[in-house]
């Protein structure tokens, strides 16, 4: 028996992808660029060790869609970014990937053109090209990482990782943070569940040897020295929230039992907030009175925030889509964002420094 009787049975075809070698030499980083991800590392790790009392922020859409609009969120965030530095370190949620549970749009890199050709060599290039017009502008970027070849593509332009709520458990992805060069937030569980994520960190802070490409698009064995800035992100679970006291200090037990740092990031979107964008500004009222009355441990803050407010359902034809308009969870305008954070920035600028270790 022929092994085409016995092999890719549901495959329907294999279609080229440039290696990462050849997409970094058409879209090659600049300096400015490399600057801003070297400097905006730094800041994230010196913040993970409480050398920097700062707390970081990522701010931005739920997903990108729109590259034009994408950037025109960019440059507001950058002003604001340079305006509150003293007190916050912001970057963009900039994520081209989206889990499905089922089926849906999976993100700019999936389907780019959003109808199902599903051109991932475009999206992929896409992608890059647009973080390195966000990284030019002098402002750092953050995104999830979910397809395990990506960061080979892209990696060099991020500087700070997620890990979602139903990847967090997936061994796959604790192997391909262990050698992630940015710090590493891991959600906890769609449930709730924080052991998947106080795991998950400790999985990753170790070597890991695995399958993966490298930068030739070869299939490499892929050894990983392991990633010491690994965190955990709070995003509720089951429906509901944990950012409040008790489930702050629950989160905070559980990583003092791993013996690991007592550093927590805060998604103030998600089942924090019920998945209502007018909510959000309530859950950073929350954590930034937690941190006024004491609290150590909350290091960050995520905020899902478009130029619009609220989500659009992606329409047969694509010219009707608004512009700064979410495609995927319902986000806060650009006029709350603002509001957000100048209140938090005002409210924190004399207390965190006291936090400085």
């Amino acid at each position: 028996m022929s092994t085409e009787a016995l092999e890719n049975l549901c495959i329907a075809a294999f279609d080229p992808m440039p290696t990462p070698r050849e997409l970094h030499a058409r879209l090659p980083i600049t300096s400015r660029a490399a600057e801003t991800v070297r400097a905006a590392r730094a800041s994230l790790n010196a913040i993970l060790d409480r050398r920097d009392p700062r707390l970081f922020v990522v701010a931005g859409p739920c997903s990108i869609h729109d590259p034009v609009a994408g950037l025109d969120y960019a440059r507001r965030l950058k002003a604001l970014a340079d305006e509150l530095a003293d007190t916050l370190f912001i970057i963009m949620r900039v994520y081209f990937e989206k889990p499905r549970t089922t089926v849906g749009w999976k993100g700019y890199i999936n389907d780019p053109h959003m109808d199902d050709s599903f051109r991932v060599d475009i999206g992929m290039e896409r992608a890059r090209d647009f973080l390195l017009k966000v990284n030019d502008l002098g402002l750092a970027t953050g995104t999830e990482a979910l397809d395990p070849n990506s960061p080979q593509y892209l990696g060099d332009l991020i500087a700070w990782n997620a890990i979602g709520a139903r990847t967090t458990e997936s061994q796959t992805h604790r192997e391909m943070s262990s050698g992630l060069s940015t710090p590493v937030g891991f959600k906890n569980g769609t449930s709730g569940d924080l052991a998947v994520a106080v795991n998950a960190i400790l999985s990753a802070s170790h070597p890991h040897a695995f399958l993966g490409v490298d930068a030739d698009g070869r299939i490499a064995i892929v050894r990983t020295t392991g990633n010491p800035y690994g965190h955990m992100v709070l995003r509720g679970g089951d429906g509901k929230p944990n950012y409040d006291t008790v489930s702050i200090a629950l989160a905070e037990e559980s990583l003092r039992k791993a013996k690991l740092p007592a550093n927590l990031v805060v998604d103030c979107s998600h089942a924090n907030s019920h998945k209502k964008p007018e909510m959000q500004p309530l859950v950073l009222s929350d954590v930034t009175s937690q941190i006024l009355a004491g609290n150590r441990s909350i290091v960050g803050v995520m905020i899902e925030s478009n130029l619009e407010a609220g989500n659009q359902s992606i329409p047969a034809d694509l010219a009707q889509l608004k512009y700064g308009l979410s495609v995927t969870d319902a986000c806060v305008d650009w006029a709350t964002t603002e509001k957000m954070l100048r209140e938090a920035a005002a409210q924190l600028r004399d207390v965190l420094p006291k936090r400085k270790a």
